[in-house]
């Protein structure tokens, strides 16, 4: 889509809601003058009185036209403010007037960002009761009745961890960037690792940093809440690599009584006994295993390299293991699926009751392979239909959802939602995802967050993307991540 703007330049807050409300559409921004189809003309003015936005949107041969307004904000009103104040009327504007075109509200309402959740909570937090956030979606965000009792379900579950927190408590994450083989849906910096010489160096490094940082954390008088390993896949590994890791954690880290320690053994084909007993011994208490699908059609589509059979023999491994929680990932939306398929594999995924569910959306990421190869896909009505169904088998069975995120080129504009039994709401995923308190990450393509809820401020300390350059820059990260630490001191 053709965009231009006049009297502002807020090109990030625009192209975040041209997403959302037309996710085929790339932004365009021609010299030309507008008069074609396909283009959107948004405008910024203020008077003496009334800050103004209007938009004026070609689209499949029509005109549409919105304008919205508010009372200016006085000169001496901080900067922050006033970007806040331009940004809502412009995506407003935009958002009317795309709505007239499509003929259809989407479901987040005005929402375009990838954390909903924040909206209620943070209102919450600054004296909003419950009723009057949920009011908030509804009515000034535009957001539908089911997604915001499904946004109030999560806010309600991230508020409980924020008032368990300590102040002297931060989370712990480390990345493992190798996979068996790279998924279709895939944009994760992974490399495939059964025969990948990188590892070996890899490790070597990240060790170097879970020293430094441990050390650091335990001067900063800190302690870890919540452990979690993703990737990749970091039962990529092989037992003693994950042991000799593991074993490092507990030792550098001051830990928490009853630490969460999850682990992601996504993949079932990486899953092996010794594996297990690894995590078992040094603490894991919550293993994820990811079976996305259970129709062997659909796996061989997406570039899994286990099939149905695989995935339930690594559930009998991981269930005699007798973790206390085990999560399952699904995918609504991906190659070759139908939706009697998925609802299929919900059932069946229900059948074995484990304690948390993650029912993902497909995102046609940039980077992946699907982004660059295309094909077909089930459309944005089945998607719908398959979401609908989860939702009602999930909450039918008993479970919860307790934390949701948006991504781009998301199927329909929907979200991606962890469930779970009563008492078993994963913590890292609610603290990472509501920014409730600071993170800090470690291995290639770790983002570290120093978060101070009250004051509503982030600062982001990132590690090189790519193994190789984690390698090789491993003493400057070093030397960064000490700093940051030190930065989390109160």
């Amino acid at each position: 889509m053709k965009l231009f703007f006049s009297g502002h330049g807020e090109t990030y807050a625009v192209e975040q809601t041209l997403l959302t409300l037309f996710p085929s559409q790339r932004p365009e921004y021609p010299d030309d003058a507008p008069g074609g189809d396909c283009e959107l003309e948004l405008r910024f003015s203020e008077g003496v009185h009334f800050a103004t936005a209007s938009a004026l949107l070609r689209f499949d041969g029509k005109t549409h036209r919105a304008l919205t307004r508010s009372k200016r904000l006085p000169d001496e009103a901080d900067e922050v403010s006033k970007t806040r104040q331009r940004r809502r009327l412009l995506q407003r504007a935009f958002y009317r007037a795309a709505v007239d075109a499509l003929g259809v509200e989407p479901p987040w309402g005005m929402l375009s960002g990838v954390r909903p959740v924040k909206l209620p909570v943070r209102g919450v937090l600054q004296g909003q009761s419950l009723s009057q956030a949920e009011r908030a979606l509804e009515k000034t965000y535009r957001v539908s009745p089911s997604r915001t009792a499904l946004a109030m379900d999560c806010a309600r579950a991230a508020l409980a961890v924020q008032q368990s927190l300590q102040e002297d408590e931060i989370a712990l994450y480390l990345g493992i960037p190798f996979c068996p083989t790279r998924c279709a849906y895939c944009s994760f910096i992974s490399a495939a690792g059964n025969t990948n010489q990188l590892i070996p160096a890899y490790l070597q490094a990240l060790h170097e940093e879970v020293r430094t940082a441990g050390a650091a954390t335990r001067k900063a008088g800190l302690f870890v809440r919540s452990v979690y390993l993703g990737g990749g896949t970091p039962t990529t590994l092989d037992a003693e690599q994950l042991s000799d890791l593991l074993s490092a954690l507990r030792a550098e880290f001051p830990l928490r009584d009853g630490v969460e320690f999850t682990v992601e053994a996504g993949r079932p084909d990486t899953i092996t006994r010794e594996k297990l007993d690894a995590m078992k011994k040094h603490g894991v208490t919550r293993v994820s295993v990811n079976p996305q699908s259970l129709s062997d059609e659909v796996l061989s589509a997406i570039g899994r390299a286990h099939t149905v059979s695989d995935f339930y023999a690594a559930w009998e491994e991981v269930r005699t293991a007798q973790f206390p929680c085990v999560n399952m990932d699904l995918i609504a939306g991906l190659p070759a699926d139908t939706f009697s398929g998925f609802c299929e594999t919900v059932d069946r995924v229900l059948s074995l009751a484990p304690e948390n569910i993650t029912v993902h959306t497909l995102a046609r990421k940039r980077g992946s392979r699907l982004h660059a190869e295309g094909g077909a896909i089930p459309d944005e009505a089945c998607v719908f239909a398959m979401l609908d169904y989860a939702w009602d088998a999930l909450r039918s069975a008993g479970y919860l959802p307790y934390y949701l995120y948006r991504q781009k080129y998301m199927s329909g504009g929907f979200e991606n939602i962890g469930w779970c039994k009563p008492g078993f709401a994963n913590e890292y995923n609610i603290c990472m995802m509501e920014e409730l308190c600071s993170i800090l990450s470690l291995g290639a393509g770790a983002v570290s967050k120093q978060i101070d809820y009250a004051a509503g401020s982030l600062t982001r300390q990132t590690n090189p993307k790519y193994p190789q350059e984690y390698i090789r820059d491993c003493s400057r990260i070093l030397t960064e991540k000490q700093a940051f630490v030190n930065r989390l001191r109160r």
